[in-house]
């Protein structure tokens, strides 16, 4: 695999429940080998949710995609060998077990990095909305908040208005074809 300098974000597979590990033995080989700038982030995509227990209802933390960990890093030989070496990591995503890195769609549909630089929506503006519970419904820009990242959008739902707010990254303005 040749080698690039800039990060690019892969999926390490791991053993059911080792996620959390995984990501500290990460960490502490960040630390300990003073790689902080070739592994830049990891991340467990979670979800809040709410559990009802013999009554009472609680909200969880809950993993959005089991058994694995995402990870940012300029790839080297050496960073797959120790990577792969660590207790509960099965390999990483990709053809025969080589690391494939994930698109630029991709990690914007997962919500990994959710900056973004250039908003190409202003209120108003008809949207879809591209991932969440709600994916594929349309609606309106009625408000923007750029220190959070955050659009409240109108939608229609069982025939009533409702305001929704959504990152950025959630929603892409509907271009008319003429």
């Amino acid at each position: 695999m040749e080698e690039n300098n800039s990060a690019r974000w892969y999926v390490i597979h791991t053993f059911s429940g080792y996620e959390q590990m995984v990501k500290s033995s990460l960490e502490k080989l960040i630390e300990n080998n003073n790689l902080s700038e070739t592994i830049l982030d990891i991340k467990i995509p979670m979800e809040q949710t709410i559990e009802e227990k013999n009554g009472k209802k609680k909200v969880v933390q809950r993993k959005l995609i089991p058994s694995y960990v995402f990870i940012k890093m300029i790839y080297n030989n050496n960073l797959w060998h120790v990577i792969t070496n660590i207790k509960g990591v099965t390999g990483f995503v990709g053809p025969l077990g080589r690391l494939l890195p994930l698109t630029d769609d991709e990690v914007k549909r997962m919500g990994l990095e959710s900056k973004l630089e250039n908003v190409d929506f202003a209120v108003g503006d008809n949207v879809k909305i591209i991932s969440g519970p709600l994916e594929s419904v349309l609606g309106i820009v009625s408000s923007l908040n750029f220190a959070n990242q955050k659009a409240n959008v109108k939608v229609t739902m069982f025939g009533r208005e409702t305001n929704v707010e959504l990152d950025f990254v959630q929603i892409e303005k509907i271009v008319d074809k003429f």
